[in-house]
């Protein structure tokens, strides 16, 4: 995992519709990503960590639904949005890098928790450099939730105490430079 201020841009949000776009936008990348993982740790026949990236992918979906219901009707037609992501990716998608198929529940919930800090420092973020007051307060809003979010991953981590034993790899991945 990166640090959390890596490539960290600030992001200039100008109108309530972009500031939908992007956060529509993380939500439904964040639950693609989880969904996508829990594929890879079901051909490895990792069920519970599989189970616990399906879980995340949910809660992602429906916070895009909530943020849809209140974008309402300001999607609709104008400008298109320009993405400010942290780094390359959207603030809560999970690195593949990060995921390895011997990880533990706790290394998998650990991801999660530091994706949705991502999250809570982006919009934290938007909300600190928004000139338009409703933008400042939607990006409040959401940097709420995604501290909520946090609170959940905390609690489900108390579930799957950290596993002290190092676990090897008997088929390391070569890579080719």
């Amino acid at each position: 995992m990166s640090n959390e201020s890596d490539n960290l841009k600030i992001p200039r949000i100008n109108s309530v519709k972009e500031f939908f776009a992007q956060a529509l936008a993380i939500e439904e990348e964040a639950s693609e990503r989880y969904n996508l993982l829990a594929d890879q740790m079901e051909v490895h026949n990792k069920a519970e960590i599989a189970a616990i990236f399906r879980k995340m992918a949910n809660i992602e979906a429906l916070h895009r639904e909530e943020v849809a219901r209140r974008a309402g009707d300001r999607l609709v037609g104008g400008e298109q949005a320009a993405f400010s992501w942290l780094g390359p990716q959207g603030p809560e998608a999970t690195d593949f890098e990060d995921v390895h198929y011997l990880m533990t529940p706790h290394q998998a919930l650990q991801l999660a928790r530091f994706n949705e800090l991502r999250a809570v420092a982006f919009f934290e973020s938007i909300a600190s450099t928004a000139v338009d007051a409703e933008v400042k307060a939607l990006a409040e809003e959401m940097a709420r939730d995604e501290r909520d979010h946090v609170l959940w991953v905390d609690d489900w981590l108390k579930k799957f105490p950290e596993d002290t034993e190092v676990l090897d790899d008997p088929d390391p991945p070569v890579y080719s430079e």
